[in-house]
């Protein structure tokens, strides 16, 4: 990840630019399964929004994406990532999913995620180690499991 990326803690001001660019994150998604609602997006995010759990991804000072990570007894939750189209592609998604996999194997834990069926998402997670674990109407389920040394 480059050296000008600065990853920050949310707080609640920052909600409504964190909603607004997941909409136009999803937007080509959304649409191309013909369910694209701004409005339902916008609530749906704000509906779950925690600032703790909310990293913020800045590039030379400006809001290029975030992430949400939701730390549970049994697995750790990648609720949200989402990087502006302008900066995908530049390694910036991989190093925060590289980074919440260290931390889910230092914990010994899985890490799980959804993804929008149809999604370019669900390349990229397969492409980071992640397995499809069900599938519904509506999203495929992830999950990547640390590799775990056993000890003679």
């Amino acid at each position: 990840m480059s050296a000008d990326i600065r990853i920050e803690t949310a707080d609640a001001a920052d909600a409504e630019g964190l909603a607004a660019l997941r909409v136009e994150a999803m937007r080509p998604s959304l649409e191309a399964a013909g369910r694209f609602d701004p409005v339902r997006a916008r609530d749906r995010f704000l509906s779950t929004f925690c600032a703790a759990d909310t990293k913020i991804i800045r590039l030379e000072g400006s809001v290029v994406g975030f992430f949400v990570v939701r730390r549970n007894t049994d697995h750790i939750y990648l609720d949200h990532l989402y990087v502006t189209s302008a900066c995908q592609g530049r390694g910036i998604g991989r190093s925060i999913v590289d980074d919440v996999q260290a931390e889910a194997r230092f914990a010994g834990l899985p890490v799980r995620l959804m993804a929008l069926n149809g999604s370019p998402a669900n390349s990229f997670y397969q492409a980071c180690g992640f397995e499809a674990v069900l599938k519904d109407a509506l999203d495929t389920h992830y999950e990547w499991v640390p590799l775990r040394k056993h000890l003679s």
